[in-house]
């Protein structure tokens, strides 16, 4: 079995980005360099960008970014001191997805088909179905394959708030988690039209996990200046919880009810659905089979435990195992119960790995 490492920060934030940028300097300076060059590409906007230009629109993002979160911001500047690297690069290395939506916008929304590997199946659980009375949060998290080796999980414990554990990449502030108030938080990858000089999904994920509850998560996505397009799930340990398809200019929150909720790469509602751009057809196919595929295992009455749950991220069509040109596929995936502050996490394919149990708070 391959274990996925755990990294533990404490203090300011600073001080803990510092540490997660000492303990991971290469890796974060070799992704954020991959990431910038991927950026350029027309393969992946329909535009070709100098590095100058890239970093200029990161540049632009920046200081949305300090007027959102000003202490994520130090975190952020913790890492770049320990790396070398500067903020927007680092701004690029977090939010990438997000980052190519504005790059997409800026080049005046060329009608250009993105390669989009992002290939995410999440779902909650609501209490009424869960075999011990308290819901799940859990997804898959796919990318190209060769973002396998930067994955870490990151427990954060600040000096002033609340401890939180998330599974990310190294150099990424958060990208799935939980805190200690019970508060989890997924995402899928969605390719809007609309992007826009705004703030990117992993410090809306880091600034959920400060809240204590399933509205104030919410708040902080619905009350956000968006730069990219993104699904957001939300589940408080009281059992409230929420999908949200957000673009950049547009927004759509689906509440939980009495039965499951799952949601893959592709809009389900028409004012977001019409803020989209376009996939190539093997990307549209891969995001309808695995939402399918994830409501049917999810659809059967009677209770669903978490060893169902690990099930489901280990279906041939939800695992998703590399192939050319793309080389998309699972590097991870994560599996939260609030109620209980249990957090289940493994390292590459699902259907090759173990989970392994962690707590939140350790």
């Amino acid at each position: 079995m391959t274990s996925i490492p755990l990294l533990e920060v404490s203090g300011s934030f600073y001080e803990m980005g510092h540490a997660h940028g000492t303990a991971y300097r290469n890796a974060i300076r070799r992704y954020t360099q991959g990431r910038i060059r991927l950026a350029q590409s027309d393969t992946w906007t329909g535009r070709s960008l100098s590095q100058d230009e890239v970093l200029a629109l990161a540049q632009a993002c920046v200081e949305e970014h300090w007027a959102y979160a000003p202490d994520l911001m130090e975190e952020l500047e913790g890492i770049g001191d320990a790396t070398g690297l500067s903020l927007a690069e680092l701004v690029i290395t977090n939010g990438f997805t997000d980052f190519i939506d504005v790059v997409y916008a800026q080049a005046q929304r060329v009608q250009a088909t993105s390669r989009a590997p992002d290939d995410c199946t999440a779902f909650i659980v609501p209490d009424s179905r869960s075999q011990d009375g308290h819901g799940f949060l859990g997804q898959t998290w796919d990318m190209h394959d060769d973002s396998t080796e930067y994955v870490i999980l990151l427990r954060n414990r600040p000096a002033e708030g609340l401890a939180c554990l998330t599974f990310t990449i190294t150099g990424c502030l958060g990208m799935i988690g939980m805190n200690e108030a019970g508060v989890a938080i997924g995402i899928n990858n969605l390719m809007g039209n609309d992007g826009q000089i705004g703030v990117t999904w992993p410090f809306v994920v880091r600034k959920a996990l400060q809240q204590t509850d399933a509205d104030g998560a919410l708040a902080c996505i619905t009350e956000a200046r968006l730069a990219g397009a993104h699904n957001y799930l939300i589940l408080d340990r009281e059992g409230r919880g929420y999908n949200v398809e957000a673009m950049s200019t547009a927004t759509h929150v689906t509440p939980l009810e009495q039965e499951p909720l799952v949601h893959t790469n592709h809009c389900l509602l028409p004012e977001t659905r019409a803020r989209t751009r376009p996939r190539l057809p093997e990307s549209q196919a891969s995001t309808e089979a695995r939402l399918a595929q994830g409501q049917r295992l999810l659809a059967a009455n009677g209770p669903v435990t978490v060893e169902q749950l690990m099930a489901l991220t280990r279906d041939e069509t939800i695992c998703v195992h590399p192939k050319p040109p793309f080389h998309v596929a699972t590097c991870g995936a994560a599996i939260m119960q609030p109620a209980s502050g249990a957090f289940w996490a493994l390292l590459g394919l699902p259907c090759e790995n173990e989970y392994q149990r962690f707590e939140v708070v350790g």
